[in-house]
C-alpha cells in the first residue's frame, strides 16, 4: 500500500506555515514546491521521459527529464536527489546545486534544476509506475512534440530558455566577470 504524500505549506514569501495531504483542497494563501530536472549532454540534447499511462496527469506524454512534489521537511536539493534516484535510478548529491531558476505556478513554486550527464537511456532503471520510456530529444524535436500534443503543454519559450540557461546562472549571456565565481 503506497503511503500518503504529505507536503510542506508556504505562504507567498515562501515561508513554511504548516502541512497538507496530497489530495486536500489548497486554503487560500497556500502554496507548495515542486521541482524539475532537466538533464542534458554535451550535444546539447534533453533527456526526456514518457509518463506512464496510468498517471492521473498527462498520462502518456513526453515531459523534461524528471519532476516531482517536495516532500514534507525536504529542501528542494532533496526532492531533487530523491526524484531523479526513483525516476530514472541515477544517484547524484544536490547538496551545493541550486536551481537555475524558479517558476511560480498557482499553487507555488517551481524550482528547475539543471545539469549536464552523458549518460545511455538504456543504462538507466525507470520506475515503473510513473515512467515508461525515456530518450534523448533536441529544443526543436521537443517544440515539435509539444505542438503535436505528444509532449506536455509546456510553453515553447520555457523549452527555449532551459535550453539557453544551460550555459551559465543568470538571465545574461555575457555575465560582467565581477559578477562571477571562479
Amino acid at each position: 500500500m503506497k503511503k500518503t504524500e504529505i507536503w510542506d505549506v508556504y505562504d507567498i514569501n515562501r515561508n513554511k506555515t504548516g502541512q497538507m495531504e496530497r489530495g486536500a483542497e489548497f486554503a487560500e494563501d497556500a502554496y507548495t514546491c515542486v521541482m524539475h530536472i532537466c538533464i542534458f549532454n554535451s550535444k546539447g540534447e534533453m533527456l526526456i521521459q514518457q509518463r506512464q499511462s496510468t498517471k492521473k496527469t498527462w498520462p502518456n506524454l513526453w515531459d523534461v527529464s524528471v519532476g516531482g512534489h517536495d516532500e514534507a521537511g525536504e529542501t528542494p536539493q532533496m526532492s531533487a536527489e530523491r526524484e531523479l534516484f526513483e525516476e530514472l535510478g541515477i544517484k547524484k548529491d544536490f547538496t551545493n546545486i541550486r536551481p537555475h531558476m524558479t517558476i511560480n505556478f498557482v499553487h507555488g513554486f517551481d524550482d528547475y534544476f539543471l545539469i549536464r550527464e552523458d549518460l545511455d537511456p538504456a543504462s538507466l532503471t525507470l520506475q515503473e509506475e510513473e515512467v515508461q520510456a525515456v530518450k534523448w530529444a533536441s529544443r526543436d524535436e521537443i517544440k515539435k512534440m509539444i505542438e503535436e500534443g505528444s509532449f506536455i503543454g509546456y510553453y515553447k519559450s520555457l523549452i527555449d530558455l532551459l535550453f539557453d540557461s544551460m550555459k551559465q546562472y543568470g538571465a545574461h549571456e555575457n555575465e560582467p566577470k565581477e559578477y562571477l565565481r571562479g
